[in-house]
């Protein structure tokens, strides 16, 4: 597979990584991306940018170093609705919306809860992708997950900084294991992401390889190597 793509990335501007903008373009550049997506965390976490910086997200130019930059927010789930913590009227400021569960702030509930939650956000109808579904921070049902996902037509993520064994994170493996399965058993694609807090681990998924070996997952059904294709399920939203 020749990735083109990495959308789950952070600088500086989250308050706990370590590049900057233009320091995560240009490695993105020399690893031949042709899409990068930066998507600070929105005001949920501790430390991260006030949300006027996504309001001025419309300075920074969207080819750099001859690659696409989709500039956008890894949103907060704050409740079992689904509810996320950035209001309504920054979205179209987004060019991508990634919405997770951080324990940080999400007060965990009973599986039922927690898979609620996932499955609002999956609903929301500007949500492209679900962050770090599989990390074990909540404990879900991946099934009924999956097939929201195939109906509302958003992308599940495959981490893999969840994977890395300095997360310390036991579930994640048999997690992701489980969506893949589940995402193969109904023809639903899943996107690969880095999490990359530093330049360096830009398109790295050295620790997802493994699990798709094992689940012989299909290459059709993994976005990271089809960027028309991938747009297409971001402006539908």
């Amino acid at each position: 597979m020749n990735i083109l793509l990495d959308v789950h990335t952070h600088t500086l501007a989250s308050g706990h990584a370590f590049s900057s903008l233009q320091e995560m373009a240009q490695t993105a550049s020399e690893k031949k991306l042709q899409i990068l997506g930066i998507t600070e965390h929105s005001p949920g976490i501790p430390g991260t940018c006030d949300p006027i910086y996504f309001r001025n997200l419309h300075v920074v130019p969207r080819l750099m170093y001859g690659i696409e930059l989709l500039l956008g927010a890894e949103l907060n789930i704050i409740d079992y609705k689904g509810t996320i913590d950035l209001p309504e009227s920054y979205f179209p400021l987004l060019d991508i919306k990634i919405a997770g569960i951080h324990s940080l702030c999400y007060t965990l509930g009973t599986v039922d809860d927690n898979t609620s939650a996932i499955i609002g956000a999956i609903q929301n109808p500007y949500v492209n992708i679900i962050s770090h579904p599989g990390d074990g921070t909540a404990l879900l049902h991946f099934e009924p997950i999956v097939l929201a996902a195939k109906k509302s037509q958003t992308l599940l993520e495959i981490n893999n900084s969840s994977l890395n064994p300095a997360r310390k994170k036991p579930l994640a493996r048999e997690n992701n294991l489980e969506i893949l399965r589940l995402c193969k058993q109904y023809n639903v694609p899943v996107i690969l992401g880095s999490d990359a807090h530093i330049s360096f681990d830009i398109a790295r998924y050295d620790h997802i390889y493994e699990l798709l070996n094992i689940t012989e997952f299909p290459e059709s059904l993994i976005m990271n190597d089809k960027v028309e294709l991938f747009k297409r399920f971001i402006r539908q939203k």
